[in-house]
């Protein structure tokens, strides 16, 4: 039987977004520079991703590295110095014990906080925002930094062209904090899923407790496998079923939207989602072109990268699809931001 379970609510007393920021490595690879690596070409590549570019950390580079970056550009924004909570969504943790998000904390100088790491893969920035706006409703925070990184670099398999050319590392990050459904920025409804009958699509098979490494041994299943054509058909099916959800709590239309931030797995997948919901491919935000699939740092990054086309006011739908198998969609209206 599947492990299904499936969350929704409306929350009245709301998390506001009010801070954004991104960040990627300087190390740049392009498309012509896989091309020199492997049978592939520039064309092959766009015509099935979108992608023409991706960022990747350099050695020493980490996760918590890169965060830090992110989370004290969406502090800045925000106009903040200090948070009463941490959470870091990622698959890739600096260590695999302990969790990542105290060391990101006192990186940003936000000593003694509580801090967290949250695992849902593509899907794991929504889930924090879910989890975040739980928080902040039960009255356990005011104010949260919530950070989505990854450097999938580090754990794909190098001989693995597909993979390497969609995925890239990033993060991005949001500041929220306790208000009112009426107000900019307000999170307005959640539709979060999991499906557990799936785990095997997007897999690291080895190194946890399941199938634990032993001494002098490396298995070729410690790298990063997708199963690219059933994720694709589930993606497109799960995504659009949560955003739908989302928009019949929240009483909006399809073309009530004014943008559609989904993650940014594929741009075949975001617009194929976007069709199913009924939203126009010019709502439809993309920047996979610049960064590929930056997995738990997407979404965030790409309202980073939002900031010149989104106004206040706005309706924005949010989406991703994840391993595990997860899914989730939240609705917000933008809020008034610093330029």
């Amino acid at each position: 039987m599947a492990d299904h379970i499936v969350m929704h609510c409306m929350i009245d007393r709301v998390s506001v977004l009010c801070g954004v920021g991104g960040y990627v490595p300087s190390s740049v690879v392009t498309n012509a520079d896989l091309a020199g690596r492997f049978d592939t070409s520039d064309e092959w590549i766009r015509s099935r991703t979108g992608i023409r570019q991706r960022h990747v950390v350099r050695t020493g580079e980490s996760t918590g590295d890169l965060a830090v970056q992110a989370g004290a550009a969406a502090l800045k924004n925000a106009g903040v110095d200090s948070v009463d909570l941490v959470v870091l969504a990622t698959t890739t943790p600096d260590h695999p014990c302990p969790a990542t998000a105290p060391a990101v904390a006192r990186g940003l100088g936000l000593d003694h906080v509580a801090a967290f790491d949250l695992g849902a893969v593509c899907t794991g920035f929504v889930y924090g925002l879910a989890a975040v706006a739980g928080f902040i409703a039960a009255g356990l925070a005011e104010r949260v930094l919530l950070i989505g990184a990854d450097t999938f670099s580090t754990i794909l398999d190098p001989a693995d062209r597909g993979a390497a050319a969609v995925f890239g590392d990033g993060a991005g990050a949001v500041v929220l904090r306790r208000g009112d459904a009426g107000e900019l920025g307000a999170l307005l409804a959640f539709d979060l899923g999991s499906d557990g009958d799936f785990v095997d699509l997007i897999t690291v098979r080895a190194g946890g407790s399941k199938h634990p490494l032993t001494a002098g041994q490396v298995p070729d299943d410690h790298w990063f496998s997708m199963q690219g054509k059933a994720v694709y058909r589930h993606a497109v099916r799960r995504m659009a079923a949560s955003a739908q959800d989302v928009l019949r709590q929240v009483g909006w239309r399809a073309q009530d939207v004014d943008w559609f931030v989904g993650h940014q797995a594929n741009q075949r997948i975001l617009h194929a989602v976007g069709d199913q919901v009924g939203i126009a491919p010019e709502r439809v935000f993309v920047n996979i072109d610049q960064v590929g699939n930056t997995v738990a740092a997407s979404i965030p990054l790409a309202l980073t990268d939002a900031t010149g086309v989104l106004r206040p006011g706005d309706k924005v739908l949010l989406t991703a699809f994840g391993g595990g198998i997860t899914w989730g969609s939240a609705a917000l209206i933008w809020p008034a931001l610093p330029d």
